[in-house]
């Protein structure tokens, strides 16, 4: 496999779930079952098989559960009206229910991205259920940090959301404009490809494609991320939790705090030269750092 030609294998399992109010949740299966288990996710509008970049590194030693958040990537479109942060937090309760029930009971490590990492930590306690929490760039503010200019953030990321480009006529449309993004600019060749088929689908009128996940359920969640992104105590986690994130200097970068002085207590690294999409972008170091981790604790 070349960095250029990114294809996600067939799973070795999948399984549908059901989770809050029947929305369906697909669950999929990679790696090595006898290793040690991860369970996978991403970030808002997008797939975890657009991941593949990163945790394609991890399947020779760990058994993977990936699985995409509702009404996102391969799971149907459900309901707009539940389409927030506290469905996102209860169907994780269920998902991890599924995990066991039908791959297993044994202990596992959520390694979750920006959306589903502020899900992870909407839980209470943070980490409950987990051996081990690893969250790539989550979207925390200090509980007495400028509130005003985050909402302010967020609901202009809502508005953006809604004046995305909704079809194209092919995928090859799609991963031009996904190249000429500056958001995704320093990501590795070949992923707008992957991206091409991990974020469009044929489109249901059969007139070219459309987004998997709609823009206007993208944009909701930035309406109202706001009011879940405050940073928790790091005093009541359940289990140990490392916070990777983009370069603070680089400028599309969602570090927890810009000041410093608020990861007082969290177990941080950064990646230098990254943004927000980190794992897309040095996927070597994201998934060595996170090791390095996992090892201290036992949990490799």
């Amino acid at each position: 496999m070349t960095t250029t030609d990114w294809r996600v294998p067939e799973p070795l399992d999948t399984v549908e779930i059901e989770a809050t109010g029947g929305a369906p949740i697909v669950l999929r299966r990679h790696g090595d079952v006898k290793g040690p288990r991860l369970i996978l996710s991403h970030d808002n509008g997008l797939a975890i098989d657009l991941y593949y970049p990163f945790w394609s590194r991890l399947q020779s030693r760990f058994e993977l559960i990936v699985y995409d958040l509702r009404s996102h990537g391969r799971n149907p479109t459900a309901d707009l009206a539940h389409h927030n942060v506290a469905t996102f937090t209860a169907d994780e309760e269920r998902i991890r229910a599924g995990i066991e029930e039908h791959f297993g009971a044994k202990p596992a490590v959520g390694v979750f991205h920006s959306l589903s990492a502020m899900v992870a930590l909407n839980h209470d306690p943070p980490g409950r259920g987990y051996a081990g929490l690893v969250l790539f760039d989550p979207p925390m503010y200090l509980a007495d940090g400028d509130h005003y200019g985050i909402d302010t953030l967020w609901r202009r990321l809502g508005m953006l959301a809604r004046h995305r480009q909704p079809r194209f006529a092919t995928r090859e449309e799609f991963a031009e404009e996904f190249r000429r993004s500056w958001v995704f600019e320093f990501t590795r060749p070949g992923v707008e490809q992957l991206a091409a088929e991990a974020l469009i689908q044929p489109a249901s009128d059969g007139e070219g494609y459309e987004l998997r996940c709609p823009r206007e359920f993208e944009a909701q969640v930035f309406d109202y991320g706001f009011a879940y992104a405050f940073e928790p105590d790091t005093t009541n986690f359940a289990c140990p939790v490392k916070v990777i994130g983009g370069d603070p200097s680089v400028e599309f970068s969602s570090l927890p705090s810009v000041d410093l002085e608020g990861l007082i207590g969290w177990d941080y690294d950064f990646i230098p030269h990254t943004t927000h999409f980190l794992q897309l972008e040095n996927p070597e170091e994201c998934v060595s750092t996170m090791i390095a981790f996992l090892e201290r604790e036992g949990l490799a």
